[in-house]
């Protein structure tokens, strides 16, 4: 099992989950945080702290598509571990439907270094909007 951030994180971006998560398994894109799979260790302490609810657990139906976002995303995008202010705006649009397909941005966040991921690492293409 793993944790999952979904498509209410995208423009919200609250870090309150970076600042719990044991093992900083949290990585930045320009609109949205990801969650590695692989190095979540299924503690659930962020699922609670995130104010706009977009993480659930893996466990729950529906979440494929988030997941493999999720897993896509991390190997691309930096680590974050510190947390930042959201975006001034992210109450505009915590729980606004249909983020996916008008906001998600596949771009780097720029991560604790401030640098943002390296073009070499590649970005990957997400095809079709998750569901959620």
């Amino acid at each position: 099992m793993t944790f999952v951030v979904t498509e209410n994180c995208i423009k919200c971006k609250y870090m309150d989950c970076v600042d719990v998560c044991p093992v900083d398994c949290f990585y930045e894109g320009e609109n949205m945080l990801v969650i590695h799979p692989d190095e979540c260790i299924d503690c659930g302490v962020c699922e609670p702290e995130c104010p706009a609810e977009a993480i659930f657990a893996d466990t729950e139906p529906g979440l494929d598509t988030w997941l493999t976002l999720n897993a896509e995303y991390a190997q691309v995008w930096p680590n974050i571990a510190v947390k930042r202010a959201p975006p001034p705006d992210a109450k505009d649009f915590d729980g606004v439907p249909g983020k996916f397909e008008k906001y998600f941005s596949p771009d780097p966040g720029q991560g604790d270094t401030g640098g943002g991921a390296t073009a070499a690492r590649g970005t990957p293409q997400t095809e079709t909007a998750p569901e959620r």
